[in-house]
């Protein structure tokens, strides 16, 4: 398993990126390789993804989600097994940290690729992407402020 690592700092208040993170159908716009994420309910989310020609389908479940602190998941169906959190930590008025930690047992071509560093370079460009996604929005696009707490 691998685990990969990236922050940004973004120009925008903590709620704002906070916020903005839970618009999972709109992960396609800054995450390379994804296509689409459907949300099927608080916690479920569908992925499809193409990576190095491999179109894949996972299910994934948010097990932790406090806003403006952090949201976590872990996959629950598919090849490619994976569990993370992104933290979201407030700079000041108008600057958020946000850091995205990633577990990773990829399998088939995901795992030739984690090899070479690609998974790591993926996840620091899709960081950038959200930083510059964010920053030229400025606001975001919707919300979803709930709490979902380990164990529910």
């Amino acid at each position: 398993m691998s685990t990969v690592k990236e922050a940004v700092e973004v120009e925008v208040p903590v709620h704002t990126a906070y916020n903005q993170w839970t618009q999972f159908e709109e992960f396609p716009q800054f995450m390379e390789g994804v296509e689409e994420v459907r949300q099927i309910d608080d916690r479920h989310n569908h992925w499809t993804t193409k990576v190095g020609g491999v179109k894949r389908e996972f299910d994934t479940e948010i097990v932790d989600q406090l806003p403006d602190e952090r949201i976590t998941w872990r996959t629950t169906t598919g090849d490619t097994k994976q569990k993370g959190t992104v933290h979201f930590e407030r700079l000041d008025d108008t600057h958020t940290r946000v850091e995205l930690v990633m577990d990773i047992e990829a399998s088939g071509i995901e795992k030739a690729g984690d090899m070479l560093g690609m998974i790591d370079r993926r996840v620091k460009g899709d960081m950038r992407r959200f930083k510059e996604y964010m920053e030229k929005r400025g606001g975001e696009s919707g919300a979803w402020r709930g709490r979902i707490r380990p164990g529910e």
